[in-house]
């Protein structure tokens, strides 16, 4: 959805190592927003994103405007079932069905051989993991890991609107994570099968002792494959994830166990 960073940069890198042509899409899709969201101030910075992309490789640009994803007449959508009973989808109605229809509109008017996505939104990959094989697409999906800051925090465009203090209290999104990591790790990575409850505390902990946590929207510890929340991890690992708030910046994170 453009405002890029060195998160987008290395999935460009990886699709121009693994292909003779490569092409970005720029939309700031309106039906993934639900009401309340920041759809309007959205960050928009075509002509930067545009050079970053030039920069490290990318041959064609899709910039369409919503009236040519969404034409007057438009009445088809996807509809993922179930995707609004996990927790992103619970915290955000309808978002997923957005997603699912923007990229499927893309994946149509490109016919890619392959498409990169980043793992931070992890929610986002197994759908559209999902929806190519549950509709036939012949793409190969890539998930790429999580590029971060120095201090752990997934990179993303809404970084942007964390103000200094907002931003250093942010890397307490990472530290919960590798916190909950260490648990696994400590029970013979899953050898001994630990109940969820035991890393949505330890997380929650962690959030907790920040200040600047204004709102811990979800910790959720689900199957990798469908999102699933899990009652105990055990050697098939898990994905655990959190939505909070710092200030008024929602920000998400994951880590697979």
């Amino acid at each position: 959805m453009g405002a890029l960073h060195k998160g987008h940069v290395s999935l460009v890198k990886h699709a121009r190592e693994n292909n003779d042509l490569v092409v970005a899409s720029i939309f700031v899709n309106p039906t993934q927003f639900g009401e309340g969201e920041d759809l309007d101030k959205y960050p928009r910075q075509l002509q930067h994103d545009t050079e970053l992309l030039i920069d490290n490789g990318v041959d064609h640009l899709f910039t369409p405007s919503n009236d040519i994803m969404y034409c007057p007449h438009h009445v088809t959508y996807i509809n993922p079932k179930g995707f609004d009973q996990i927790a992103e989808g619970i915290s955000r109605p309808g978002h997923f069905g957005g997603v699912a229809t923007v990229v499927a509109k893309l994946f149509n008017i490109i016919q890619p051989t392959n498409a990169y996505f980043g793992q931070k939104d992890a929610a986002q990959c197994v759908l559209i993991q999902r929806m190519v094989e549950d509709l036939n697409f012949d793409i190969g999906i890539n998930v790429m890991p999580t590029i971060r800051e120095d201090d752990g925090l997934a990179m993303s465009s809404r970084n942007a609107y964390l103000k200094p203090d907002e931003r250093e209290a942010a890397s307490i999104l990472y530290k919960s994570l590798v916190a909950a990591r260490e648990v696994h790790e400590a029970s013979f990575a899953g050898q001994l099968p630990l109940p969820s409850e035991v890393f949505t505390e330890t997380v929650s902990a962690f959030l907790e002792s920040e200040p600047m946590v204004s709102k811990i929207q979800y910790i959720s510890v689900d199957c990798k494959n469908t999102m699933k929340p899990l009652e105990n991890v055990g050697i098939d690992g898990a994905l655990i994830s959190i939505a909070c708030k710092i200030g008024s910046v929602r920000l998400i994170d994951n880590m697979i166990l």
